[in-house]
């Protein structure tokens, strides 16, 4: 089974932050902007890296837990699944099956005119 390329993730798809962070280090975190946080913008997830003394292992902390994060995941699989079946907009397709008109709405029990 050959792997295919659905689409990519880059750089720009992210929003990173740096901060100040308590942990290890001593004086060094008083100096530096060591933690990091990282935001994926169209799936909303964060995570952030602070346990180390160095940006880079935070930053590297950082995307292991935004990639492993639920939010990201589901994300990754409504892109997947709408390169994979020829969905483009898949918020569309479900906004439209969810107009009023779409839905078959009942009520069970005993209507206010009834009591």
């Amino acid at each position: 089974m050959s792997k295919k390329l659905l689409f990519s993730i880059t750089k720009k798809d992210f929003k990173i932050d740096t901060f100040r962070a308590g942990g290890k280090g001593g004086q060094h975190q008083n100096k530096t902007d060591s933690g990091v946080r990282i935001t994926h913008i169209a799936s909303g997830a964060v995570a952030e890296g602070r346990s180390e003394r160095s940006q880079s292992a935070n930053k590297k902390a950082a995307f292991k837990k935004l990639t492993e994060s639920e939010r990201f995941k589901s994300w990754l699989r409504v892109q997947s699944a709408a390169v994979l079946h020829g969905f483009r907009n898949v918020e569309h397709k479900v906004d439209e099956m969810m107009k009023e008109e779409n839905l078959n709405i009942e009520f069970i029990g005993k209507s206010e005119d009834e009591e």
